[in-house]
């Protein structure tokens, strides 16, 4: 049985039902989900857009943070999808989601696997502020 049911980068708008749908399995007593939007503020300046940029193999190091928090946490489903390109203030950046057994594993499989998709999978982040100044986050 495949547990990670959906794992993309697009650049096309995010859906909370996909994810949640994806993640649907009847062994499943607990389903747990992040939902990451564009905010209007960073350090205290104000945001107008972003944008997202990915390496190439972005996809395939998604997957492997999605296998090793399947394997850790005996998910029975697991999805996450990451935008990619021009966003807006209130967009949705990442929707993530683990179903499991009970609620206390998916809770930590779900802040497991956000955790590690954005300290290990290389997506970067081009913030525009409202003065005219931008940022790179996730450059390191």
């Amino acid at each position: 049985m495949n547990v990670i049911r959906l794992a993309e980068l697009r650049d096309l708008p995010l859906s909370v039902d996909e994810v949640l749908a994806a993640v649907a399995d009847p062994g499943a007593g607990g389903t747990a989900m992040f939902v990451g939007t564009v905010r209007d503020e960073d350090h205290r300046q104000a945001v107008t857009r972003l944008s997202y940029t990915a390496h190439p193999q972005a996809a395939d190091l998604l997957r492997a943070v999605m296998e090793k928090v399947a394997a850790e946490f005996g998910v029975r489903a697991i999805a996450a999808v990451h935008r990619v390109g021009d966003l807006d203030v209130g967009d949705l950046a990442v929707v993530v989601a683990a179903a499991c057994p009970h609620r206390a594993e998916a809770f930590a499989a779900c802040r497991m696997l956000i955790d590690d998709l954005k300290a290990q999978v290389p997506i970067w982040k081009h913030q525009v502020f409202a003065d005219g100044d931008t940022e790179w986050v996730g450059v390191d």
